[in-house]
């Protein structure tokens, strides 16, 4: 799967994953990369070194200070070999991404065991609604690791 494939189906749910939170959110970039491109932002903004599966930036925010505006980067390759590994197609895995990026800007954090429960319970029950599935599986997975980070 290229990532130009994936455009129209992550903007489709994306969009409907939006209706469904209505948050002050009104303008989300995803960008798909790759592992030397996602490793060198990781490195640069976050200070850690080598890939990772996601990362999310803000970038507006409203005189309320909620985010109005940000932007999602996922690492393709890692989202592919995610969806290999967990059993899920690279769609499933990158619209995951998207979407776990997308609740960070809409306040969401998975810092600690109960915030991560409750981001991925969000997730899966998001991805549920929108006729995808669970795809986080957060009950098979102890907190707080990442997939892919």
């Amino acid at each position: 799967v290229t990532g130009r494939a994936l455009v129209p189906y992550l903007s489709r749910h994306l969009r409907a994953a939006h209706a469904l939170l209505n948050p002050p959110l009104r303008q989300l970039s995803v960008a798909l990369l790759g592992r030397q491109s996602i490793a060198r932002i990781h490195q640069q903004f976050l200070g850690i070194s080598g890939p990772t599966d996601v990362i999310t930036f803000e970038l507006d925010h409203n005189s309320a200070g909620r985010v109005t505006g940000g932007e999602v980067l996922i690492c393709l390759p890692i989202a592919q070999h995610q969806a290999t590994l967990h059993g899920c197609s690279t769609q499933a895995e990158t619209l995951l991404y998207a979407l776990h990026g997308m609740l960070h800007l809409c306040g969401f954090d998975d810092k600690n065991e109960v915030d991560f429960r409750k981001m991925h319970r969000k997730e899966d029950q998001i991805l549920a609604r929108l006729g995808v599935g669970k795809t986080f599986a957060a009950s098979a997975i102890k907190a707080p690791t990442h997939r892919g980070r």
